[in-house]
């Protein structure tokens, strides 16, 4: 199965000069715990739930004067909308992350596969990647 097939399509983002406040709001409307951080139609990062409890609140930062791009991971690991869901996966588990911008072959984010979306698919699988990414937590 390819990942265009289990992929959501439907994504929410970010702009890196949106403050953090604006994000964790956009994340609890939308009922996300990412965004792909989107600059010039571009993917240039990804923040999560986590990145704004452990690098803004919890360090004492206004969350809104911080601004995304402060505290995002700049450096993302994607998959391409035609690939096995199989190397999805194998992506994610090296990356130990729980979630993966999906890109075509013009580098433009066309969706996000998560964990969620695999174990629709494959227990077995969404149970490495959960394993894998909870090992650095």
């Amino acid at each position: 199965m390819k990942v265009n097939q289990l992929m959501n399509s439907k994504v929410e983002f970010t702009t890196p000069t949106s403050t953090t406040r604006e994000a964790a709001c956009q994340m609890h409307d939308t009922h996300v715990g990412a965004l792909p951080v989107i600059a010039d139609g571009q993917l240039v990062g990804i923040i999560t739930d986590r990145d704004i409890c452990c690098k803004v609140t919890a360090s004492g930062r206004d969350a809104g004067w911080t601004k995304v791009d402060e505290v995002m991971v700049h450096t993302v690991a994607t998959c391409f909308d035609d690939q096995n869901i199989s190397e999805a996966a194998t992506i994610m588990i090296k990356n130990h992350v729980r979630r993966l911008p999906v890109l075509n072959h013009d580098n433009e984010m066309v969706g996000f596969l998560s964990v969620d979306d695999l174990a629709r698919k494959s227990h077995e699988i969404a149970s490495a990647v959960v394993e894998a990414s909870t090992q650095l937590h």
